[in-house]
């Protein structure tokens, strides 16, 4: 019998848990395409997120002080020092040299995660000298920090180092030299696969779901919520304002939103009897299939369940500092008509209920884009893999 592959993938959550969500629906693929998967994760453990049979590793934690990234803290709130950096460093170099893995599949490395490169860098030499298969996993768009150097640097770590970059996007919609200006140095490494979406339950998995949309309420979320107090403020008072006042609205907090504004949630639900507030919901898919209109940042994993369900939805990109993936690749789909876009700036809760009413009156505009991601990833690395088995 033929030995299965042996993945490591690597992956390193910072603010959100959006990385955390596509790395597991990679794993998942991974494993069902016969693959033994080790996930090596650097950021702070997140329950019901679901890795199927692959097996986690958990680093010691590591998050951001802030939206702007100023700080890396450790899982005692404390700004991580070299002592620390020294001590994860070895685990992850130990736990792979035990794992003796046939492939490493790094999140965002070299594209992102330059903090990390005191463990990234040795795990590559080491994977190197291992004759391991390397490959980075990468969104479709990148952050613009308007760093020529580090658009450079990356290019040529990807040269050294990598055997392929699998981007998890669509050229059709957004190439990749639209945010990494040197991808032409690196096209014999680049391989789109397609954007990669949580598993949908097989009844979802049409799209078709009109019939239950007429019916449904009202669904506002923000990912993992650190960042969407201000979205949930500009929905509450919207609500009152919007021709979708008489449906029930539901607020999807996220785990990370901070008790200041989940207090301000739960106090208006406590006087009105049409809003709902959770923090966190299992079945948050077959919400989004089934609500009349849904109102979200523009996180990547939420996007591609919108388009893969066609939701009427609304987004209001997460923009802070630097921030210009989510803008960019909302306007994109705004373009197409697949769904409304609200700059943050332009946050006004009339405005907001306008659009929120609009978009549920004219439903989603299904457009055609590779949603098979995940899987197409697993076949491009498994390919290589074995193609490299045989010579």
């Amino acid at each position: 019998m033929t030995k299965p592959a042996r993945i490591a993938l690597y992956v390193q959550h910072l603010l959100g848990i959006g990385h955390l969500r596509r790395a597991a629906a990679l794993a998942r693929a991974l494993v069902l395409e016969g693959a033994e998967v080790l996930v090596l994760s650097g950021g702070v453990a997140v329950a019901d997120i679901d890795f199927g049979a692959a097996r986690i590793l958990q680093l010691p934690p590591c998050l951001a002080a802030d939206a702007a990234f100023s700080a890396l803290l450790d899982a005692d709130g404390k700004i991580i020092d070299s002592d620390w950096k020294d001590r994860r460093r070895e685990l992850l170099l130990k736990e792979m040299a035990a794992y003796q893995p046939d492939a490493l599949l790094i999140e965002m490395y070299p594209f992102g995660r330059r903090q990390f490169r005191f463990e990234l860098l040795p795990l590559l030499y080491w994977a190197q000298n291992a004759k391991l298969l390397v490959a980075s996993s990468v969104r479709d768009i990148l952050v613009d920090k308007g760093r020529d150097d580090r658009v450079m640097e990356a290019a040529d770590l990807v040269r050294r180092y990598f055997d392929l970059v699998l981007v998890h996007g669509d050229a059709r919609l957004v190439p990749f030299e639209r945010t990494f200006p040197r991808a032409q140095a690196i096209a014999d490494r680049l391989h789109y696969t397609g954007y990669v979406v949580e598993d949908l339950p097989p009844d979802l998995a049409s799209g078709d779901r009109a019939g239950d949309r007429a019916g449904g309420e009202v669904l506002v979320s923000a990912g993992g919520g650190a960042v969407g107090g201000p979205l949930f403020a500009a929905a509450l008072v919207a609500r009152r304002l919007s021709g979708l006042k008489d449906r029930r609205w539901r607020f999807v907090a996220g785990r990370n939103l901070p008790d200041s504004d989940y207090a301000l949630l739960t106090q208006a639900a406590a006087i009105d009897p049409g809003i709902v507030v959770e923090r966190f919901r299992p079945d948050f898919t077959s919400l989004l299939a089934n609500c009349h209109v849904s109102l979200s940042q523009g996180g990547y994993n939420t996007v591609m369940e919108i388009l893969a369900l066609q939701t009427p939805a609304v987004i209001v990109p997460f923009a802070e500092g630097q921030e210009s993936e989510q803008g960019l690749r909302a306007h994109l789909l705004a373009e197409r008509g697949a769904l409304d876009v609200l700059d943050a700036e332009n946050l006004d809760p009339a405005l907001l209920a306008a659009i929120l009413s609009r978009r549920a009156r004219q439903g989603a505009l299904g457009i055609e884009l590779n949603l098979d991601g995940a899987r197409q990833s697993a076949k491009v690395l498994l390919g290589a893999l074995a193609a490299r088995a045989h010579g």
